[in-house]
């Protein structure tokens, strides 16, 4: 039988995202059940293949939160990791909706991670939630992401698909995010704008991120595909002069599309090259406070000294 006080169900808890909102949880009082790949070596974990064969275990959870999927832009998109992609994202997914969709009490709402890049590269086309989904592998994968939550949606819980766009933060715990590889770049001056810097990019600072889940998760109305992305998505050139400028440094090297492709294949040309112009239309027609809404402010927060590691929260 579950715990009374883990009310919480996480998936995907050890990277950047997960730990920080681990943390946030942990602040806010909010026992958390981590769904682990690996062995159970703590108080609040559960193996992911026992907590799914033993459904009683999940019994009495108030939402769940489904984080888990491997690193897209870990490397190259070989075929053996575009399998490893799917099916840790489509198989997960789908397995977790089951088991809860079978529970006795299943939790009132389920958030799966999802990301923009379900729109495609659609240019200067203004996107939000109402838009259709785009073309290309990462477009495909997303939609059929999505899509393996239906068993949970069709037990009547509250799903929401979390659409996260760039996630400009540096380091929580171990972890790191994208914003932390460039820091070091541009802090030597090298630095610059992809081409000429015209793409979209839809970006979204951490602390929104976490925010906007907890207000995801105390908003019913909230349902479906939700884009978590600031209100002011920029260009790369924008984003990139906001860097250096935040660094002090000139940022005047452009970086050839093409040696992009040649380096890194697929994943470059549908993640780093791809514009999408994305809006969070359900987040500000609901009021969400966005709390670092400019490049400039998410910026200054992610370069701002990282608070001391506290083991309780770890």
């Amino acid at each position: 039988m579950s715990p009374p006080a883990q009310n919480i169900l996480l998936s995907g808890a050890s990277g950047m995202l997960g730990t920080a909102l681990r943390r946030a949880l942990a602040v806010r009082r909010r026992a958390v059940l981590q769904l682990v790949r690996g062995p159970v070596s703590a108080r609040g974990q559960l193996q992911w293949g026992a907590g799914l064969a033993e459904p009683a275990l999940l019994e009495g959870l108030s939402a769940a939160i489904h984080l888990s999927g491997a690193n897209v832009a870990a490397h190259r998109w070989t075929a053996g990791w575009k399998r490893e992609m799917t099916e840790s994202r489509v198989q997960s997914t789908f397995a977790l909706s089951k088991a809860l969709a079978g529970l006795r009490r299943p939790p009132r709402a389920l958030l799966v991670a999802s990301a923009i890049g379900i729109y495609g590269n659609r240019g200067d086309e203004v996107l939000d939630e109402s838009s259709a989904p785009g073309s290309g592998f990462l477009a495909d994968l997303c939609v059929q992401w999505e899509a393996a939550a239906q068993p949970a949606v069709d037990a009547g819980i509250r799903v929401v698909h979390l659409r996260f766009g760039v996630v400009l933060g540096t380091r929580v715990g171990a972890s790191t995010g994208a914003l932390a590889r460039m820091i070091p770049i541009f802090r030597l001056g090298l630095g610059g704008p992809i081409g000429l810097g015209r793409r979209w990019m839809s970006w979204i600072a951490l602390a929104d991120v976490v925010d906007a889940i907890f207000f995801i998760l105390q908003s019913p109305a909230l349902a479906g595909p939700v884009n978590l992305t600031s209100p002011y998505p920029v260009s790369n050139a924008e984003f990139t002069r906001a860097l250096a400028q935040a660094v002090h440094r000139p940022a005047i090297l452009p970086v050839p599309p093409f040696a992009l492709r040649v380096a890194l294949g697929e994943m470059a040309s549908e993640t780093i090259l791809a514009s999408a112009r994305v809006f969070p239309a359900k987040l500000t027609e609901a009021d969400f406070p966005f709390t670092h809404p400019s490049i400039e402010q998410a910026i200054a927060a992610s370069l701002a000294p990282p608070l001391p590691d506290n083991p309780a929260l770890s």
